[in-house]
């Protein structure tokens, strides 16, 4: 093992390197990362409500608003007295970002985290709503983080069966023509979340299915709603057999009669183990990890491992760790905003308040749990690397280093070499070690290729 490799184990297989720790595990850098692995998940996040304790809130928030508006305005248009209103939904999510900030920051075990960022991306849930606000964050804790090294069918039927992700893609009001609430309100379904699970979350956009593979498909998912009707279970999963549409369906080549909430669960399992499935899933996780120009050995081996596992995500993640390919490759892949800082508050020791996270990645275009679409934030570098992405990142760096603890020695050399195991090239040596000041020093460290890719 060589000093590149610990530098690859940390920011390849991580979240970026602390001062000193190349040198602490250049004899296994392998080893190292793997060992990660073995207690079977990302660690748990303590202290936070759950999904459904956060939509009582909500709608407690909302009830409060409305009476707000009932209550009507003093002449000044401001609303006049009412009974305290509860938390706000943003304060909510600025407790789940605060909390997954710092773990990413602290931890000793980022190659979790870094599986928690992939897989929230590949099942990515958006704020649109006041509703989302509150319950973005406690699905990737409940959905996502417990299962990044289970099976993959398990995480998919918790991502899709989580409220947020119902209430994202508009399932919660799906309900089937010929239901008996159907019948009666004439409503009808919606296909969101039926396309987006085919599309992005298993067999791919060439995985082979039909438009009516997506319809029969949301025809199955009528009736998985959340519970909402002041029964004490609001904010959970319910089957609304009363909403769900009659009949069989075909997707995908195979026939499922009609059972209530079972059909859906078995359409989900069936694409969990289909072929077109471990493809796709294999070519993004070596896309996201190593390059847009994966080799295919690479794909192929963990598509072999997805297969031969039944969707164990613990002997996939396993392959592509043990993968010489993945250790081979050149730093290509562009940080996107948010690994980048984390990348520099891990470098500086150091877990910023929110605001500072918050500004920094509105800047940089990644604002936390609002990707553009259903599809989460890009994994090409072009997405990242843009002159005016680099300039942004150029005026941030600056302003981190101007306030960069003082225990970071003043001959920034031996700081770099802590980070980077000596690996740095020779210009950005020389580059840190001409710079006029330490914060001058700091800026262009943290811009420079080495750090800026992994």
């Amino acid at each position: 093992m060589s000093a590149r490799d610990a530098v690859t184990g940390l920011r390849r297989f991580g979240l970026g390197a602390r001062p000193g720790e190349p040198r602490r595990i250049v004899s296994d850098p392998r080893g190292f990362v793997l060992g990660q692995l073995d207690a079977g998940r990302a660690p748990e996040i303590g202290g936070l409500p759950t999904s459904a304790r956060l939509w009582q809130e909500i709608m407690r928030y909302r009830r409060a608003g409305r009476r707000e508006d009932a209550a009507g305005q003093d002449g000044m248009g401001n609303a006049m007295a009412t009974p305290a209103r509860p938390v706000k939904p943003y304060e909510l999510s600025r407790a789940e970002m605060a909390a997954r900030f710092e773990h990413a920051t602290t931890s000793d075990s980022p190659m979790p985290e870094r599986l928690l960022g992939f897989w929230s991306n590949h099942f990515s849930v958006s704020v649109k709503s006041v509703l989302l606000h509150g319950i973005v964050g406690s699905f990737e804790r409940e959905a996502i983080r417990p299962r990044v090294l289970g099976r993959f069918r398990d995480m998919l039927h918790g991502a899709v069966r989580h409220p947020a992700m119902l209430v994202y893609l508009d399932n919660h009001r799906s309900i089937g023509p010929n239901s008996r609430v159907g019948r009666r309100r004439g409503v009808g379904l919606n296909e969101n979340l039926a396309r987006e699970i085919l599309e992005l979350h298993t067999v791919g956009v060439t995985g082979g299915y039909t438009q009516d593979d997506v319809i029969d498909f949301a025809r199955a998912l009528t009736g998985w709603t959340v519970a909402n009707s002041g029964d004490g279970a609001d904010g959970t999963f319910v089957f609304r057999p009363e909403w769900h549409e009659p009949g069989a369906v075909t997707i995908m080549g195979r026939t499922y009669p009609d059972g209530g909430v079972e059909q859906a669960e078995a359409v989900l399992d069936d694409l969990a183990a289909h072929p077109a499935t471990a493809r796709h899933v294999a070519h993004k996780l070596a896309v996201h990890f190593v390059s847009e120009k994966a080799p295919l050995s690479l794909v192929e081996r963990l598509e072999t491992a997805f297969r031969h596992g039944d969707g164990d995500l613990d002997a996939v993640t396993r392959m592509l760790v043990s993968s010489d390919d993945a250790w081979r490759a050149e730093p290509c892949k562009v940080l996107p905003p948010y690994d980048f800082v984390v990348a520099v508050f891990r470098a500086l020791e150091q877990t910023p308040r929110i605001p500072v996270l918050s500004s920094a990645l509105r800047a940089f275009g990644q604002v936390m749990w609002r990707a553009p679409s259903p599809a989460g934030w890009p994994d090409e570098d072009e997405a990242w690397a843009s002159p005016h992405a680099v300039v942004e990142r150029l005026d941030w760096v600056m302003r981190v280093a101007a306030g960069a603890p003082g225990s970071i020695d003043d001959d920034i050399r031996d700081y770099a070499d802590g980070l980077f195991g000596g690996t740095l090239s020779d210009y950005t040596r020389q580059a840190v070690a001409r710079s006029e000041t330490r914060e001058q020093a700091l800026a262009l460290l943290f811009m420079s290729p080495e750090f800026q890719r992994r």
